[in-house]
């Protein structure tokens, strides 16, 4: 297995929509095992294909704590084909946009159907911490990030930390290379 780089925001790669899965097929299911590494290691309890340049719709997560056995599902083709009415805020953060934490309001139920890295089709019912997560992923498979659910302005002020944030790395980086 292999750790993947997960891309940081903004990057316009983040805002584009991913294409169904055909098959789960042998580079499928390595794609899933590599991402749920990735994942584990940043640490996270959720990644999408996106995150890492892969523009398809799938998604690792694992709501375990740490003092909780592993308890990983991997998605293909997630799609949520019930939510309840009843919505909870939540607070959420990303891999993709580090350190960076808001309360986002959803639905605090749902069923989803999808393709697991067998090649079944599944149906999962998830309520609390599970629901927020694989909410979560599913909209990146969209284009869609956590803060595109908050007010614009809370979203402008993350973005542009996020911007001055890879400006101070990138030149970081160019100055590391040409002082070598």
């Amino acid at each position: 297995m292999a750790l993947l780089e997960i891309i940081v925001a903004p990057d316009p790669r983040l805002k584009k929509k991913a294409a169904a899965v055909e098959r789960v097929d042998g580079a499928t299911a390595k794609l899933m095992a590599n991402m749920l590494e990735t994942m584990y290691d940043a640490p996270g309890v959720g990644l999408a294909a996106p995150q890492v340049g892969v523009l398809k719709r799938i998604i690792v997560v694992d709501p375990a704590r740490e003092e909780a056995p592993p308890a990983p599902l991997m998605m293909a083709n997630p799609e949520i084909i019930w939510s309840s009415e009843e919505k909870k805020d939540h607070e959420e953060g990303c891999l993709s946009l580090p350190e960076e934490y808001q309360m986002v309001q959803r639905p605090d139920r749902i069923k989803v159907r999808y393709v697991d890295e067998h090649n079944e089709i599944r149906t999962l019912e998830a309520d609390g911490l599970l629901s927020v997560i694989v909410q979560h992923e599913i909209d990146h498979l969209d284009g869609t990030l956590f803060v595109d659910h908050i007010s614009s302005l809370k979203r402008s002020m993350i973005m542009k930390r996020l911007t001055k944030q890879k400006k101070l790395e990138t030149g970081s980086k160019r100055h590391a290379l040409e002082s070598a």
